[in-house]
């Protein structure tokens, strides 16, 4: 089975479906015939490459409210993420661009580090507040999950992996895709939203037995399931998430 997922680095429910998807696998019986595609998707892709506003003020500033009710919708989406083991750092966390970490994502992935490249981005932002515009910070980490760091920076100086970043958003816009994560299992069955572990227990399920019947995408959101999801314009919170 193969299972493609479109997510962005500053995407807070990203992060949370990715963990909830991970823990649904680890007691999936077939998991060892599961392969993970990660691509690029970029929520903001006019975003700065350095700002000097938190990402409560961003927020406040794109959606015109108060600072604290900014801040109280950060402390909903940061309770989901303790849910799965995740500690987010909202205070100290900026707002980005993440071209180049989508570049550096695809150059680890063509080096056998994909997956783990991955990882680290996102728990760099997330929660250690790393600035993963950065150059130098990108290829620090990477050289922890095992990549060459002088390669890495003469990468990222170059225009090497644009085209795989903007055929994975070219894919996403074709696909209709207008919020991330979103999930694609045997590039016929969609899913969208940090969906909860058990919808996706569900999804795991019922693709491993019916992927051979039906040729064409159909979306496998469960039934009467809520999920959580960030778009261009703003991050959708199912507060049941937190019940």
């Amino acid at each position: 089975m193969k299972i493609e997922v479109w997510s962005d680095f500053v995407c807070p429910f990203c992060y949370i479906g990715k963990r909830r998807l991970e823990q649904a696998l680890e007691a999936f019986p077939h998991r060892d015939h599961v392969h993970i595609e990660y691509k690029s998707y970029e929520l903001a892709p006019e975003s700065k490459t350095v700002t000097d506003k938190n990402i409560h003020e961003a927020l406040a500033e794109k959606y015109h409210i108060p600072v604290e009710q900014a801040k109280a919708m950060n402390e909903q989406i940061g309770a989901q993420a303790k849910e799965v083991g995740l500690t987010y750092h909202f205070d100290d966390m900026k707002p980005v661009n993440t071209f180049d970490a989508h570049r550096l994502a695809k150059f680890a992935e063509s080096h056998g580090k994909g997956r783990e490249m991955t990882e680290r981005i996102l728990r760099a932002y997330f929660i250690e507040s790393e600035l993963i515009s950065d150059h130098n910070t990108l290829a620090r980490l990477a050289k922890e999950v095992g990549l060459d760091e002088a390669a890495v920076l003469d990468m990222l100086q170059s225009e090497k992996y644009t085209p795989k970043v903007r055929a994975d958003q070219l894919t996403a816009r074709e696909m209709g895709v207008e919020g991330v994560p979103f999930f694609v299992f045997n590039e016929k069955y969609a899913v969208s939203g940090a969906q909860p572990q058990e919808a996706f227990t569900e999804v795991l399920e019922t693709v491993w037995q019916e992927e051979r019947d039906r040729p064409v995408l159909n979306t496998l959101n469960p039934k009467s399931s809520k999920t959580s999801y960030c778009t261009g314009d703003s991050c959708e919170v199912d507060m049941n998430d937190n019940e």
